[in-house]
């Protein structure tokens, strides 16, 4: 790459960039640059040239992403304030349709009234209605996968103190690839964990080891072969939020036919899009960056994270005081 006599500052910004890529595919002038006949000659020798003629598609891609690495690795260094190459490349890739998987803050607040509304007046549709309720808020508090809220345990959550003394929760889950992880379970979060038990006769807060599902069955309890409720499959919790969705968008068009775009976002909606939700609006409340990739797990946890719980307390505040669910009633 130094034989074609290009250095970094010639190429600084984005408009040399693009001149040098179409150099690359027909480097003129000829007789400066490309090779006259087909014999291959010494580079000391007067009539050496660095090309034999232009680039194909597949080398011009290879010497710039040379560049894009040199680029990056000077940007790193601290000698450029960023890599050009990575800009214009971005600039020049073709747009695709972006696909909206997650909810608005304003169509998040109308699956939440869609959910408070819910009736109530049998024993069914009032264990219905809290399992909802839950469903949604350890969706998003915890920022979960459908797979992690099937195959959790009441259990799984647990309290330990900082070093200051304060009292923690945390639900410990088994992600992608089985890997663990602690989420942060805000005051919030406890706080319909015991409103949901409550629901069904149960203290308020699980035990260690509780071996009962995150989401229990309502009236008719299915149980395993070992007697115990039989955790929701990921198809039955499908259902059940697409139930929540399908309400929430009939809401929506009942207020007039120029919601019938909005509505049609909620139908469509499934458990992984209250996953983006709920990453996209703790980014709104600007919690940190790596907060919120270690609470969804997005990241292998370092072995010597056990050893940081200074920043895993950090994690835990951030969480608590800028995620928040808000059902307006509390009872």
């Amino acid at each position: 790459m130094a034989d074609l006599a290009v250095t970094v500052g010639q190429i600084n910004d984005q408009q040399h960039l693009l001149v040098y890529e179409r150099f690359l595919a027909d480097p003129q002038p000829a007789a400066r640059w490309v090779l006259a006949g087909s014999k291959k000659l010494a580079r000391i020798h007067p009539d050496w040239r660095p090309f034999a003629g232009p680039l194909s598609p597949a080398s011009v891609r290879h010497a710039l992403v040379i560049l894009n690495a040199l680029f990056a690795w000077l940007t790193e260094a601290g000698y450029l304030a960023g890599n050009p190459l990575a800009l214009a490349r971005r600039r020049r890739a073709p747009s695709r349709p972006r696909i909206t998987r997650y909810l608005s803050h304003e169509l998040w607040a109308t699956v939440k009234e869609t959910v408070e509304a819910m009736p109530v007046g049998t024993e069914r549709e009032r264990l219905h209605a809290a399992r909802c309720r839950w469903v949604l808020t350890v969706l998003y508090l915890g920022g979960l996968r459908a797979s992690e809220v099937t195959g959790t345990a009441m259990g799984a959550f647990f309290c330990r103190r900082d070093g200051s003394g304060v009292e923690r929760w945390w639900l410990e889950v088994s992600g992608k690839g089985n890997k663990v992880r602690l989420v942060p379970a805000s005051d919030e979060l406890i706080a319909e964990l015991a409103r949901y038990r409550r629901a069904h006769g149960l203290a308020p807060t699980p035990q260690p080891g509780e071996a009962r599902p995150l989401v229990l069955p309502v009236i008719g309890r299915e149980t395993g072969r070992e007697g115990r409720d039989k955790a929701l499959s990921r198809g039955a919790l499908h259902l059940i939020l697409k139930e929540v969705f399908a309400m929430a968008a009939a809401r929506l068009r009942a207020r007039g036919s120029e919601w019938e775009g909005q509505a049609a976002v909620l139908a469509s909606a499934s458990a992984h899009w209250l996953r983006h939700t709920a990453g996209s609006h703790m980014t709104d409340q600007q919690v940190d960056l790596r907060f919120v990739r270690d609470n969804f797990g997005h990241a292998s946890i370092a072995t010597t994270s056990g050893y940081l719980h200074s920043e895993e307390d950090a994690r835990h505040e951030a969480t608590q005081e800028r995620h928040r669910i808000g059902w307006t009633s509390k009872t």
